[in-house]
């Protein structure tokens, strides 16, 4: 039996999962030869956007790290694969005062940092301008406060006003299939227009985080590994990969759901493109037990993070001698080692196992899990 399976099956949270063993093979031969500084650790990511809590890890604050758009739940695109239900749950600011009052109250209450984004116009842009002499102010006032900054297409000139903003971390979707801007963004704009707006995010100062929705065709994979080359060409600081979401999308034009098989192959291309560049699964993809396979795809594919990680996620990484770190931030907000959210300040913890499935429970105790905190 493959060990890797046979690993998945000590996990007590994760034994019933059925997985592609010819694919778990090509994952344990292709991770033998990444030679990458970036693929030995493994961070997972617990924001404060929503309440998240498994046998492993606890929900962080409430404040920690919250999600604030400027234009509360409302988009001009209304996009076939959100529309506009992604900006729901996050924290409404409609003036730079009132993001003002907000900020004050974020770090009276602890916290480190925050998301701002909001919806696009008709062009897939975001329009930040009057906020950026705001968070400039709060950037002098709160220095170690860090802000990320979820874009749309940007031109130079906004990503420089986004850098004078001192926003910390810039943030886009890489498009890579003009049908696809086309049918699902309603987009008159072009693949070009993507890649110039990550080449202007590139340039400045910020760190760049560009995202690849995987399934984003409808739950077709069509233009990822064209958006995966672009940002190869550019080499921003870290790449998220996401996962359609059908259940945002209109029953007139519904998403299919992308087979796991498909997201855990795009993965190892993904790790095999950019093994320098910390890789890692954000929020957004699908529940129950197609996350929970993909949750594994990811660790043993050798994604660096993975945000609201499965039941049993810890446990599988350390069987798989990684390096297991845990950190109530955004998964954006981290670039490489470092840990922009959090600083240097870390407490490391030896569980005394990691939980598995009784009678083969391991005990870990020489192999620490850090908590940044």
């Amino acid at each position: 039996m493959n060990p890797w399976l046979n690993a998945v099956s000590q996990v007590e949270a994760l034994e019933d999962l059925v997985l592609n063993a010819d694919l778990v093979d090509s994952m344990r031969e292709r991770w033998s030869g990444l030679s990458g500084s970036q693929v030995g650790r493994i961070n997972f990511y617990t924001p404060s956007f929503k309440h998240h809590e498994t046998s492993e890890v606890s929900a962080c604050g409430k404040n920690a790290f919250p999600a604030i758009s400027i234009t509360g739940g409302d988009c001009k695109l209304q996009c076939d694969h959100c529309k506009a239900k992604i900006l729901e749950p996050m924290i409404a600011v409609r003036t730079p005062e009132e993001l003002d009052r907000l900020v004050d109250q974020i770090v009276l209450d602890g916290g480190r940092g925050l998301l701002l984004s909001g919806g696009s116009d008709h062009q897939n842009v975001v329009h930040y301008e009057p906020y950026f002499p705001m968070v400039r102010k709060i950037k002098d006032r709160y220095p170690n406060l860090q802000i990320a900054m979820h874009t749309g297409i940007a031109t130079p000139e906004f990503a420089r006003g986004m850098e004078d903003a001192g926003v910390d971390v810039a943030m886009m979707d890489v498009i890579g299939a003009q049908d696809t801007i086309n049918q699902v963004y309603h987009l008159r704009r072009s693949v070009d227009d993507f890649e110039d707006a990550l080449e202007a995010l590139v340039a400045t100062k910020m760190k760049v985080v560009p995202h690849i929705v995987i399934g984003l065709h409808y739950g077709e994979l069509l233009g990822e590994w064209n958006s995966l080359e672009i940002i190869r060409r550019h080499l921003p600081s870290a790449l998220v990969l996401v996962v359609i979401m059908p259940q945002y999308a209109s029953s007139s034009r519904p998403f299919a759901t992308p087979a796991t098989e498909e997201i855990g192959k795009f993965f190892m291309d993904a790790r095999a493109a950019l093994p320098e560049t910390p890789l890692l699964l954000g929020c957004a993809r699908p529940s129950g037990v197609h996350r929970s396979i993909t949750d594994t795809y990811a660790v043993m594919a050798g994604l660096n993070g993975v945000a609201f990680p499965s039941d049993g996620m810890l446990a599988l990484a350390k069987h798989l001698d990684r390096d297991v770190f845990v950190t109530p931030s955004c998964c954006s907000m981290i670039v490489g080692e470092e840990v922009l959210a959090l600083g240097d300040e870390t407490t490391t913890m030896s569980l005394d196992y990691v939980p598995v499935a009784p009678k083969r429970r391991t005990q870990l105790r020489d192999i620490p899990i850090v908590f940044t905190a």
